[in-house]
């Protein structure tokens, strides 16, 4: 799964709209049309991702390609969507330093944020898509890169956890 695929399920699952995407991805520091969010909101040509059904999107060869970056942006821009802006301590930049983390990690750590959500509430939302996964499996996904416990998220939780925030929030 690339970043636009998760870009495309995220948004399924937390039913945003056009309009609402290009305010998120303005909060997270990209300036995108309406146009160009639709760009980024199709699938890669070379996309291999098994399709559900669900998550049909149109395939389109001028689609624009989201990087770690922009990824990563979009994700703080929907915590500022979701929870308002927080007036930066003093000494903290106004913006978050982008990380190098897989984005499958970042996804976990920020929609948590957004949402509000605790473990136990990610733990019940994977239990929605029919997957178990111990606390400690869910904290190692949590956990900072670099530590002696860190783990990286795969395909599975990552898609699945999408899943279970469709079943959780589409109703």
């Amino acid at each position: 799964m690339d970043n636009n695929d998760l870009l495309i399920r995220l948004r399924y699952a937390l039913d945003i709209k056009n309009n609402d995407m290009v305010e998120i991805f303005k909060l997270g520091g990209i300036d995108l049309s309406k146009e160009e969010v639709l760009k980024v909101l199709t699938k890669s040509p070379e996309s291999d991702d098994e399709a559900d059904g669900i998550w049909d999107e149109p395939v389109n060869e001028d689609h624009i390609k989201a990087d770690n970056a922009m990824f990563e942006s979009f994700l703080n821009g929907l915590i500022i969507f979701k929870r308002g802006w927080q007036e930066p301590k003093p000494g903290q930049p106004a913006t978050p330093p982008l990380t190098n983390e897989p984005s499958k990690n970042l996804l976990l750590k920020k929609v948590k944020i957004a949402l509000q959500l605790t473990g136990e509430d990610m733990l019940e939302i994977l239990q929605l898509a029919g997957v178990t996964v111990t606390k400690s499996e869910m904290s190692a996904m949590l956990r900072k890169q670099g530590h002696k416990n860190y783990s990286i998220c795969g395909d599975r939780y990552a898609r699945n956890f999408l899943k279970g925030l469709a079943i959780k929030y589409r109703k």
